[in-house]
Parts: C-alpha cells; structure tokens; sequence
C-alpha cells in the first residue's frame, strides 16, 4: 500500500512538471530559432486602440520589422496587439507568446507565430534569447517585471548587454526620478547602472538607438 501511495505521488507531482517544462523549452527553441533577428515589445493589455501609445507602438513595430526585425510580443491585446499589427502592416515576421492564465488571455488576430506556454518562466527565457532588444512601452506589473529582469540580468552580467529602450519620458517620469533620487541616492545602484537603458519619446529614436548600438557589430 505504501508503495502504491508513492507511485500516485510521483504520477501527480513535481516530477511530472519537469517534462512538461522541458517540453515547453524544447518547442520554443525549436520555433524561435528560425525566425532570425528580433526586437521585444512589452506594454499594457489594457490600452485600447485609440490610445496614443497603441498608435505609437504600432508606428515603433512598423518602423523595426522594415529593418528586417521580427516582432515578438505576448501575443494579447493592447500594447502587443499594436506591435503585432505594425509588423504585419510592414510585412514582417509577428510573434506571439502567449501565457495560460486564469482570464484566459486569448492571442491577437495579428500574430503570424504562436507559442502557447504555461510557465511564465519558460516564456521570458524565450523573450530574453530571441531578441536583439527589449522596447518597452507604458504598462503595468507585467512590464515592469520585464524590464526589472532585463536590466538586472544586464548589470550582474549573467547576459549580455543589448539595447533596453523604454519609450514615454512623461509615462516613465516619477519612476525614472525615484530610481535617480532614491535608489541612486541611497546607493543601491551604481550611476552607470541607469546607463542600461535608454528613454526615448519618438518611434524613429527607438530604431536610432537599436542600429547605433548594432553598428559595426555582427548581428
């Protein structure tokens, strides 16, 4: 009986988990690493397509799938549906990694490349692998948690540097002046560390600040 208790166990528990998040790695890498250079784009689900930072997102997308980028986003509505838009407006390569979560995230009609994914973890090592930079647009937790992994992975060093562009100074302003008043000031950063990232407010600056970093570099 003991025996048989412990079977049960192993069938229902962690064990089992790791194949399915092995699985989940093996099939993003298998997808992603097709689809050649990319940039990710982060912002709200919650802006609607009227909102002036949909219309910008769009623009920034559009602008960076002409360059020969393709789009990744989180495959829902809002922020990301914008950025899926402008790279299929432009005829570029529009992904989608979409998350299971309990509202039921459904994947916007503009994604081109769809990987459905479970763990969170799973998907932000795919976010982070596959794109060339991170662009992140005003939003919520969830893309603060995107840009806070980003740079801390950058400043200890455990990936390397790419562009990190955080676009809308009059969104970002109140956290950019606590991290310069506050976390600086306290220091529990470093000056260069706000050199990580680079705020800009135009679509045309995102593409600038992505081709200078890649200048003379092989992509």
């Amino acid at each position: 009986m003991k025996n048989k208790n412990a079977r049960a166990g192993l069938v229902s528990g962690d064990p089992w988990r790791v194949f399915r998040i092995m699985s989940e790695f093996v099939e993003g890498f298998e997808v992603l690493s097709e689809i050649g250079k990319a940039v990710s784009i982060f912002g709200s689900s919650r802006i609607k397509p009227g909102n002036k930072y949909y219309k910008l997102t769009e623009e920034v997308a559009y602008l960076l799938a002409k360059e020969g980028y393709a789009i990744i986003t989180g495959s829902g509505p809002g922020v990301m549906e914008a950025a899926n838009k402008g790279a299929r407006r432009a005829g570029g390569h529009s992904v989608g990694l979409n998350i299971q979560i309990p509202s039921g995230q459904r994947p916007n009609k503009y994604v081109d490349t769809l990987l459905d994914f479970r763990y969170f973890f799973v998907r932000k090592v795919m976010f982070v692998k596959y794109a060339k930079a991170f662009v992140i647009m005003p939003g919520g937790y969830g893309t603060l948690d995107e840009f806070t992994e980003a740079i801390n992975l950058i400043q200890t060093e455990r990936i390397p540097k790419f562009p990190v562009v955080l676009f809308g100074r009059e969104y970002w302003n109140g956290m950019l002046v606590w991290l310069r008043d506050t976390v600086l000031k306290d220091s529990n950063i470093s000056r260069e560390d706000l050199d990580i990232f680079t705020v800009v407010d135009n679509p045309r600056e995102v593409v600038s600040v992505i081709k200078k970093f890649y200048s003379g570099r092989k992509i």
